[in-house]
């Protein structure tokens, strides 16, 4: 008896080992989405091509910084460590500018989907950007969403290769095109464009362009809401953002059901249907394929497509639109076909929306107010280790010090530097021929670091024991501009 029931056990577990794997590793079933029209579709439209124009045409805009200073609008300048925008050059030791702005862009990403949910992911994300525009491509080539079945279920023959071939070589060329222009972002566009169409750019401009042509081909072009599902992990943390007040495409199934298609409807007269028709045109133009009237699901992006198809549908038969909407779970619990709850600017504006926006908004005025009240001159010093001091033969005193200016400016400058708080000290630039004097000029290239050697004297009497305080002021000559530096002098022991 034993051994029965060991067998019948083992067939069990092996049966639901077999079914888990049908359900959870099954082959992707390819999804063919249908174009629709309407008001979600044309800002789908217009941010498509905001986006890929900003992608595209940015590395080709030029501003004028001067003689000494590149004339590309946005450029990552690896090789002189530097990041221009525009009218704003950042410095490595300024990168917490760059971390200020992924901040930002992190809590406004959680304020748009605890607001309108996933927008970011139906409107803006890059992988939704290009497979859109990998979609348009497809549909200009193959047809719309029956042709393009029909054609992937055909038999191979040479209309079905020359749309294939057309399509892709397209494809390839857009993801070319992609890499591309991400290059051109770290140097001057021009001169790598040229340096890139005759072999003599770097090899890491090939390998870059080579990746990015393959991860946007593939992407784009194949695995497309596999992407989003099962690569991207926003959907999982989003959920931690989504509360009762959110706004997520919603089908009002209190008001959709029981569905039912026309035909049915006329059959059975004596059934109160709902106003859905059961016409699946909302699964049909839905990139992720996924049927909004089951409910909100993983795979939901928010694009709003099915709002757009649900909407001509309610026009064509007469029926009000809205039967899919961005709606809220509250107002959705709360609504009856006699009384529905409508969304609100009020439904969105809460004390956690406006949390985040006020956290936003001050960081953003907290870095602008540093970015035009930051300096353009920096300066470090490093006190010489050994030896720490030299006594000369006068009785004075002699400490070294590698002293770093920083000029910021893309226009040369000169500053003058002095001592300040040790009082009778004098300055000698190493391997200068000039007496020691009080103050020492220095020219500084624009854009760059100059480093100096620089010896301070003084006299025991000025002292203060072993470790005097005292201060490197640097100023601009005909400007406003100064640094400090606090540095120590050094002297015997008494």
């Amino acid at each position: 008896m034993t051994k029965v029931l060991n067998t019948v056990d083992t067939i069990d577990v092996e049966a639901v080992n077999a079914k888990h794997r049908r359900e959870n590793y099954k082959s992707r079933v390819k999804i063919f989405p249908k174009r629709v029209s309407g008001t979600f579709r044309s800002l789908k439209w217009w941010i498509m091509g905001i986006t890929l124009a900003i992608y595209y045409i940015t590395p080709w805009l030029r501003w004028d910084r001067g003689p000494h200073a590149p004339d590309q609008a946005v450029l990552v300048d690896l090789a002189n460590e530097r990041f221009y925008f525009f009218f704003i050059e950042i410095w490595p030791q300024e990168f917490y500018y760059i971390a200020g702005l992924l901040i930002m862009a992190g809590i406004g990403l959680f304020l748009v989907t605890s607001t309108v949910g996933r927008a970011w992911c139906g409107y803006s994300c890059p992988q939704t950007v290009w497979v859109d525009l990998f979609l348009v491509v497809e549909r200009w080539v193959e047809g719309d969403r029956n042709a393009r079945i029909k054609l992937d279920n055909a038999a191979w023959s040479s209309d079905k290769l020359r749309k294939y071939v057309t399509k892709h070589v397209i494809w390839i060329l857009i993801a070319i095109a992609t890499g591309g222009a991400w290059i051109f972002y770290f140097a001057d566009a021009p001169g790598l464009a040229y340096n890139f169409a005759t072999f003599q750019a770097p090899f890491v401009a090939y390998a870059t362009v080579g990746v990015l042509t393959a991860t946007t081909y593939i992407f784009a072009g194949f695995m497309r809401e596999q992407v989003c599902t099962y690569m991207c992990p926003w959907p999982r943390i989003q959920g931690a953002m989504l509360d009762e007040s959110s706004l997520v495409v919603t089908y009002n199934a209190w008001r959709g059901e029981p569905r039912a298609h026309e035909g049915a409807r006329r059959k059975d007269t004596d059934t109160t249907y709902g106003d859905c028709i059961d016409c699946n045109l909302c699964v049909a133009v839905c990139p992720q394929g996924i049927d909004i009237r089951d409910g909100e699901q993983l795979e939901c992006i928010t694009c709003a497509l099915c709002i757009d198809a649900c909407d001509s549908v309610m026009e064509k038969t007469g029926r009000p639109r809205g039967l899919i909407s961005y709606n809220t779970v509250q107002n959705y619990a709360a609504s009856t076909p006699e009384n529905p709850v409508h969304t609100t600017l009020k439904s969105v504006i809460r004390p956690r929306t406006l949390i985040y926006t006020a956290i936003w908004g001050l960081a953003g005025l907290a870095m602008l107010v540093s970015l035009l009240s930051r300096d353009r001159l920096d300066i470090s010093v490093l006190h010489d280790r050994n030896p720490q001091f030299v006594q000369l033969s006068d009785g004075g005193i002699r400490n070294g010090y590698t002293i770093k200016i920083l000029n910021m400016l893309a226009e040369p400058r000169t500053f003058r530097l002095s001592v300040d708080h040790l009082s009778g000290a004098t300055l000698a630039l190493a391997g200068a021929s000039d007496d020691a004097t009080r103050t020492v000029i220095l020219d500084v290239e624009p854009d760059n670091q100059r480093s100096v050697k620089i010896y301070v004297t003084a006299y025991p009497a000025y002292l203060s024991g072993d470790a005097t305080s005292f201060r490197f002021s640097i100023v601009e000559e005909n400007g406003e501009e100064t640094a400090f530096y606090d540095a120590i002098f050094n002297a015997p022991s008494e």
